[in-house]
């Protein structure tokens, strides 16, 4: 995917640009995220919404302020910077679990959250130690357990996890990261969030199981959850035509709602 990195007042983000509906899409990736994980909802909304993807600084941020609400100060910073109002706020995995907390802290700036294979109830993913580092077939191994479909995890993708695990100052951020999502449980904060939320779920997730996204539906009280079968811990992935029909509609949805109000 070619897409062009902006580089402004600290932050590197892909900015697809101001549309006629005024509507802003902002996408927080996961600890192993990359820019490709959203290609199909870049391609599919970039001509309806401002798709913005800010990229978190989870390997450059100073090891102590390495944390789950180090990353929620970034967002804070980003949303400030670039003026935005209410956004629609997407997260997958650890981006998830941002999204949550920042829509907890800021609320005046959601529109509507959506989550998928989120992070902040129960998550199974590398652990809180330090990943197998130096073994490429357990690398890939791990990394295709992501998904329903093992090709799903590209070279390119395995390559790129492999790197992040052997460099020690980005393996020593992921572990801290980690260990710090599991100290932010929200289980007894999620009553809090009023937005319009979509759940997606992969039915075969393996690293936020099907049960999370249940518990999700339960604690939040405006939320809708859809199950996508045959589908692992990146729905967006894996099933990306059927992800982005959920997605259009409930987006259409609220701001319909907005719109009658």
């Amino acid at each position: 995917m070619n897409i062009s990195i902006k580089e402004e007042n600290d932050f590197r983000f892909i900015e697809s640009g101001a549309t006629d509906s005024g509507e802003t899409l902002m996408l927080l990736h996961g600890l192993f995220g990359a820019l490709s994980n959203f290609e199909g909802i870049i391609k599919r909304f970039s001509g309806q919404y401002n798709v913005v993807v800010p990229i978190l600084p989870i390997y450059e941020m100073p090891i102590f302020q390495v944390s789950v609400m180090g990353l929620v100060d970034f967002v804070t910073r980003f949303v400030n910077y670039k003026g935005f109002g209410k956004v629609h706020l997407l997260g997958n995995s650890l981006g998830g679990h941002i999204a949550l907390l920042y829509a907890l802290a800021h609320p005046e700036h959601i529109a509507s959250i959506t989550l998928t294979g989120s992070s902040g109830l129960f998550e199974s993913a590398f652990g809180t130690a330090f990943p197998k580092r130096g073994d490429y077939e357990y690398i890939k191994k791990k990394t295709e357990d992501t998904f329903f479909s093992p090709e799903v995890a590209s070279k390119e993708l395995v390559d790129e996890v492999f790197g992040i695990v052997n460099d020690r100052n980005k393996a020593i951020r992921v572990v801290a990261t980690a260990k710090s999502a599991v100290r932010h449980n929200l289980g007894d904060k999620l009553h809090k969030i009023k937005a319009p939320t979509l759940l997606i779920w992969g039915k075969q997730d393996n690293v936020t199981p099907a049960f999370v996204g249940e518990k999700f539906n339960e604690l939040i009280e405006n939320s809708q959850l859809h199950f996508l079968d045959e589908c692992g811990h990146a729905p967006m992935m894996e099933k990306p035509e059927a992800f982005n029909a959920i997605l259009e509609n409930f987006l259409n949805a609220v701001i319909a709602e907005k719109v009658e109000a």
